[in-house]
């Protein structure tokens, strides 16, 4: 079985877990989880912030090695913090839907989450006066009414590689955090970190690690739209 293929079978059975068996595999068009390229490019992604700690210490580090990345946020706290989402974007950085309190949908009818997507679109763009063009469910559940309703607002739906979830915000140490990321690194992953409310110092220590690494084994580091639009021609 040649990596192309294992790579997608892994991703329709890591889908499967995350949006349950009553769930159909999504089609490419509506979930994009990592992108097949021959080029270097990686898209580093952040769920759950702004932090007012953490998120300021990745954006210098994301200005230090020239990097761009795509911060999934949560609504009510870029009410909370507008001046760090105002800074993501004049920064070159892309700012993304996460809903606006981060609730699951295994746990609320789509219906109320659908609402809370479109109420995020609206303070993201009143605050920064960016119309995000990316939507991440928390915790990656989905179904076809979700998909439908994004696909109607012209919603991008993504995810990440499943081989990249660093599992930041469980703590599992700075070493494992950079483990995860360089042994398994491919061109066109989307890599899934947290600048979730708390202590994200492990997030931070490893992205001062990982980022030189990349960046001398020369891949550029891009956001999830410019990561499809440059791989999607």
């Amino acid at each position: 079985m040649n990596q192309g293929v294992r790579r997608l079978l892994l991703c329709v059975l890591t889908t499967f877990c995350l949006t349950g068996a009553a769930a159909p595999a999504p089609r490419p068009s509506e979930v994009v989880w990592n992108v097949e390229t021959d080029q270097k490019l990686i898209a580093l992604t952040f769920d759950d912030g702004p932090n007012p700690v953490y998120t300021p210490q990745i954006l210098d580090l994301l200005h230090e090695y020239g990097a761009k990345g795509t911060f999934f946020v949560i609504g009510k706290r870029v009410q909370l913090y507008p001046a760090i989402a105002i800074r993501e974007v004049n920064e070159g950085h892309e700012i993304a839907n996460h809903t606006f309190d981060h609730h699951f949908l295994k746990h609320y009818p789509a219906e109320r989450l659908i609402t809370e997507i479109r109420q995020t679109q609206e303070v993201i763009f009143d605050i920064t006066e960016q119309m995000p063009h990316v939507f991440r469910p928390p915790g990656g559940y989905y179904n076809d009414a979700l998909l439908q309703s994004m696909k109607e607002d012209k919603l991008t739906v993504v995810m990440w590689s499943w081989y990249q979830d660093t599992k930041d915000w469980m703590k599992p140490g700075v070493d494992k955090i950079v483990a995860q990321v360089l042994n398994n690194v491919h061109n066109g992953d989307i890599i899934l970190f947290h600048d979730l409310q708390g202590d994200c110092s492990q997030t931070v220590e490893a992205l001062r690690r990982i980022l030189p690494e990349l960046k001398q084994r020369g891949y550029e580091f891009v956001t999830v739209s410019d990561l499809i639009s440059r791989t999607r021609k």
